[in-house]
């Protein structure tokens, strides 16, 4: 089954590449095999991430208008909150982009982050190298964009595109050091509105520290994405910094981490929540540092 899967994704099949997906995403008998005999793929991963309303959907979807006209595939990663609860996603398929569903050189699918805390999917490194097998030439994944999740996208993509807003003017003044620093590229979406190039002068001041301890500058581009403005430039930048990426040390970092996270989740695989939580209800325990001591070596 899984040989034949490979074979069929090689060649371009989506049908057989959304089953893998699901296969790996549920861990079926064979699946580290498969992930295995996944071959080497140029394409490159950009990261869309930024604070909810800052129209991350859209701009996504101008990009993969971007990409299409110019006769290029791209496969697009979409995570959705879910609950910590039923593990289901609460927003489904992005409405927005349903133009692209049956379109042959698009492949969108939408994946819930199942309760992890760090925003993304639990298995999107594995899905995310499933798809490069597919022969996309780009793969964009849109993170939720709430909490810490911004932050773990920088350790899966060769590109990350922080969204923001004109009006998140007091909100950038305060934001977190740490999505200051992830980001590539940002993004000033919705430039039609006031004060926008105030806006993006600030961002300039507040990204100047960030400029003389890096040799790349970060890029800062305005757009309009309900009505395709910027997105040409935008998508210009992505090229070129990723051109930047392949012969710079971020991408021996970038495997670093891939490889920490997938040896930490394997030496997780026997810890099960569900199992913990029944464990919990038996036990009482009001004490968590010496119930998780028969799991600590």
């Amino acid at each position: 089954m899984w040989e034949d899967l490979l074979q069929d994704i090689l060649q371009g099949n989506t049908r057989s590449l959304a089953r893998a997906i699901s296969l790996v995403e549920n861990e079926m008998e064979g699946y580290q095999w498969f992930l295995q005999q996944l071959p080497a793929s140029p394409a490159k991963i950009i990261g869309i991430t930024g604070p909810p309303g800052a129209g991350k959907s859209t701009l996504v979807d101008a990009l993969i208008g971007e990409i299409v006209v110019q006769d290029k595939k791209v496969g697009v990663l979409c995570i959705d909150p879910s609950s910590p609860f039923n593990l289901g996603a609460l927003l489904g398929d992005r409405i927005r982009m349903s133009e692209w569903y049956n379109h042959p050189n698009v492949f969108i699918r939408s994946l819930a982050t199942r309760g992890s805390l760090g925003g993304l999917h639990p298995k999107i490194i594995e899905i995310a190298d499933v798809m490069k097998a597919a022969g996309f030439d780009h793969i964009i994944i849109e993170t939720v964009g709430v909490g810490q999740s911004e932050i773990e996208i920088a350790g899966l993509a060769d590109t990350t595109v922080v969204v923001v807003v004109p009006e998140a003017g007091d909100e950038v003044q305060t934001m977190k050091a740490g999505l200051m620093e992830i980001a590539d590229i940002f993004v000033v979406n919705k430039a039609d509105r006031p004060d926008a190039d105030t806006f993006v002068k600030n961002l300039r001041l507040m990204l100047a520290p960030a400029f003389h301890r890096s040799t790349n500058e970060i890029a800062i581009v305005k757009t309009i994405a309900s009505q395709k403005e910027g997105i040409k430039e935008l998508f210009e930048k992505i090229t070129a910094h990723q051109q930047l990426v392949q012969s710079s040390d971020k991408k021996y970092w970038l495997l670093a981490e891939k490889a920490f996270h997938l040896i930490q989740q394997h030496r997780m695989k026997d810890i099960d929540k569900s199992v913990l939580k029944k464990e919990l209800e038996i036990s009482g325990s009001a004490n968590l540092y010496r119930f998780i001591e028969r799991y600590v070596p």
